[in-house]
């Protein structure tokens, strides 16, 4: 009997070590909080959207990156989501009646991004007029796109892109690619590119400063957290995160 009892005891032991040895379920988050917001904000939101998540376990962020004027389409559809971060005021201004008041995320600037090396020796604006060079920039619709054009009216250059992408990371994956001489990006792009490309910085760039508002839009499933995070991403740590990346900041 006292056999089958240490039998029982050993085989009870095994089982409750066995137990504490299995990992406990982690809690799933419990909502989902969906962020609209411009391409060039990729790498800004992602750590943004980490630390958020660090201060709120319950709260998974989805980021859709793309071009400011798609996303403004897309809302005025009827697109759910929660807040929209747009690369410029007049995609923003589009949305008007569909999102709540909006506030100065940040701003940005282009410059010119070449392959290693710079082969096409591009030292100015002017230089990607030349003949021969092949540029990239953003659809005149994107926000980018319109810097662009401003920057080639108040240097008098007169750009012929072999190309013109929908958002801003369309071009500079061209210019990585190897397959333009040249790209017209914004400062924080080329800084996350790091050794893929090489920054030429241009005067005329001060002529097309870009201002990026974000706001929660009215139709917000997650309205509350909308909210907090548009408060978050404006606060301390956001203006720190997006000064890393290159942005200016209100």
């Amino acid at each position: 009997m006292s056999k089958l009892r240490m039998i029982i005891g050993a085989m009870i032991a095994f089982l409750v070590l066995a137990g504490c040895g299995q990992s406990q379920p982690q809690s799933q988050p419990q909502h989902m909080l969906t962020v609209l917001a411009a391409a060039s904000l990729t790498e800004s939101f992602n750590e943004l959207g980490t630390r958020f998540s660090q201060q709120h376990p319950d709260v998974h962020v989805q980021f859709d990156y793309q071009g400011s004027s798609t996303l403004a389409e897309q809302i005025k559809q009827g697109r759910a989501a929660d807040v929209f971060a747009s690369a410029d005021t007049k995609n923003m201004d589009k949305v008007r009646d569909l999102v709540g008041t909006s506030e100065t995320l940040a701003t940005n600037k282009l410059t010119i991004v070449v392959p290693p090396g710079n082969p096409a020796k591009i030292a100015s604006l002017a230089d990607l007029a030349a003949s021969g060079r092949t540029v990239v920039v953003c659809a005149p619709q994107v926000p980018c796109g319109s810097a662009t054009q401003k920057v080639s009216q108040a240097s008098g250059a007169q750009l012929k892109p072999v190309s013109e992408e929908d958002d801003v990371k369309s071009v500079l994956q061209k210019v990585v690619a190897g397959e333009a001489d040249a790209g017209l990006v914004y400062v924080t792009d080329a800084r996350a590119a790091g050794a893929q490309v090489q920054a030429v910085d241009f005067p005329e760039a001060a002529k097309a400063i870009n201002t990026y508002p974000i706001a929660t839009i009215n139709a917000a499933p997650e309205k509350q957290l909308a909210a907090e995070f548009m408060a978050f991403v404006r606060g301390p740590v956001g203006r720190e995160v997006l000064a890393k990346h290159g942005f200016g900041t209100p």
